[in-house]
């Protein structure tokens, strides 16, 4: 215990991860949250993912020494920009992008906030690490686009819908499902964003079929 702590946290981490390779730890992460997606975050073990991934639990337990530091461990490792280098150079155009990609993506990422939906509650580290994963990046991205247009002077800058296009691109992935017992494909969104989101910033909708771009 002294020597561990002597060394620093750091060091006890890299000691403990020392063991696998970059590739085996995807591995185990991607196991982990394939199993949140299917079973619920309550469902899911350390033993669970153990054997789907042929190893010992004490070989997770030594990387993570907790379930909840296992799948925070695994959103962290999954942080990933799906908006990031969407500029077509028209407000319009980038959110027909967004809109398209949100709908590529909402059946795995949508499946996983609901069923990390109650634990993120109980939990704020898990919370964070969910919003680092999931959320943010995409929210920087959004506000990214949005201060192009303003700049460009596309939208005015007090058009009070700027500040919940974010709210309305992740509210429709989210509730859809609910309301309609299917998640929000690129169709789908692309229509949203015609008929809701373009004209709030008063943009004028695209004439043509969603699925033509």
């Amino acid at each position: 215990m002294a020597s561990q702590a002597a060394d620093g946290p750091e060091t006890a981490v890299a000691s403990r991860r020392s063991k696998i390779t970059p590739e085996r730890e995807r591995e185990f992460f991607d196991a982990v949250l394939d199993q949140i997606r299917e079973s619920g975050y309550e469902a899911v073990t350390m033993e669970g993912v153990a054997a789907s991934t042929r190893c010992s639990k004490s070989t997770l337990y030594r990387q993570w020494r907790s379930k909840p530091q296992f799948v925070v461990a695994a959103l962290r490792a999954s942080r990933r920009t799906r908006f990031a280098g969407i500029d077509t150079g028209s407000l319009a155009g980038d959110l027909r992008q967004v809109a398209r990609a949100a709908g590529e993506w909402s059946g795995k990422d949508t499946r996983l906030l609901q069923a990390l939906g109650n634990a993120i509650l109980q939990d704020a580290e898990l919370k964070k690490a969910l919003r680092e994963a999931l959320v943010e990046p995409e929210v920087d991205a959004l506000r990214e686009m949005l201060r192009r247009a303003v700049e460009r002077g596309e939208v005015d800058p007090d058009n009070p819908a700027l500040e919940h296009v974010p709210a309305q691109i992740f509210g429709v992935l989210r509730i859809r499902p609910l309301l309609e017992g299917e998640y929000a494909d690129p169709d789908y969104m692309v229509g949203f964003g015609e008929a809701c989101v373009l004209p709030a910033l008063g943009l004028a909708p695209c004439t043509r079929s969603p699925s033509t771009g």
